[in-house]
């Protein structure tokens, strides 16, 4: 799994004209699930994402998570995210799972992450044409693939 990880100040995701996710204060993450991905994936992709200290403390220092903020998040799928550039112009996407894998995989994702906060968590619409909307706070912008635990 791959994920883009946003701090925003507030983020919406738009399908056919109209609002589907809506958030303030918080993160925005793109997801990208291949074929290989699994379970352990989520679990550990999730607590990362849940704990990592990118908010920042009373001192203005990067040292509080989105659990203890108690921020919002939308998670948005994003196939693209497994592109390979390496021949050509036309990016292939032969990485990115399938949707039969892909949408239980994200939607495990959602869940655990939805546990791990303890809070629900807003979505796009899987497979549409979305319109995302962010004002990056910081700018802060993290990548994390599970696939390289760094």
């Amino acid at each position: 799994m791959k994920a883009v990880i946003q701090r925003v100040t507030e983020a919406s995701v738009t399908v056919d004209e109209k609002k589907v996710a809506n958030i303030g204060h918080g993160l925005l993450i793109l997801l990208g699930v291949e074929h290989e991905d699994t379970h352990e994936d989520v679990k550990w992709l999730s607590n990362k994402v849940a704990r990592l200290r990118i908010f920042n403390d009373e001192n203005g220092v990067m040292n509080t998570s989105l659990l203890d903020t108690g921020g919002e998040a939308i998670v948005v799928s994003q196939f693209t995210l497994h592109a390979s550039t390496k021949k050509g112009s036309r990016p292939s996407y032969l990485k990115a799972a399938k949707p039969d894998i892909s949408i239980p995989m994200y939607e495990a994702f959602v869940a655990q992450l939805e546990k791990d906060l303890n809070k629900k968590v807003q979505t796009g619409i899987f497979a549409a044409d979305m319109k995302v909307a962010l004002l990056n706070d910081g700018p802060v912008t993290i990548i994390i693939d599970t696939k390289n635990k760094e």
